[in-house]
């Protein structure tokens, strides 16, 4: 398969890019060394090989989920430059135009 410099215009309509000529043929080589490139390792043998989803095996990292107590409400309202007795207090931003 071979890109052809209409394909690179066809995919640059489609994404509404707008190149020179001279990037249009610039892009038309670049593709048909990415499609040898590809073409080459379809010629590997790959029988044996389990597929993959990633190139290391990776472990879920995350930690248990335990619920723990958090600081005090009043504690947190100190830190707050306005507040109610139960809430933040801050300046209104939407509808505020």
């Amino acid at each position: 398969m071979s890109i052809t410099i209409q394909d690179v215009e066809q995919i640059a309509k489609l994404a509404r890019l707008d190149f020179t000529r001279e990037e249009k043929e610039k892009l038309t080589h670049q593709m048909n060394q990415i499609l040898t490139y590809m073409e080459k390792l379809n010629e590997v043998d790959t029988t044996n090989v389990e597929p993959l989803s990633h190139v290391i095996e990776l472990n879920n990292v995350f930690r248990e989920d335990v619920v723990r107590p958090s600081s005090p409400r009043q504690e947190m309202l100190q830190n707050a430059p306005d507040h109610t007795e139960e809430f933040f207090k801050v300046p209104k931003v939407i509808g505020s135009q």
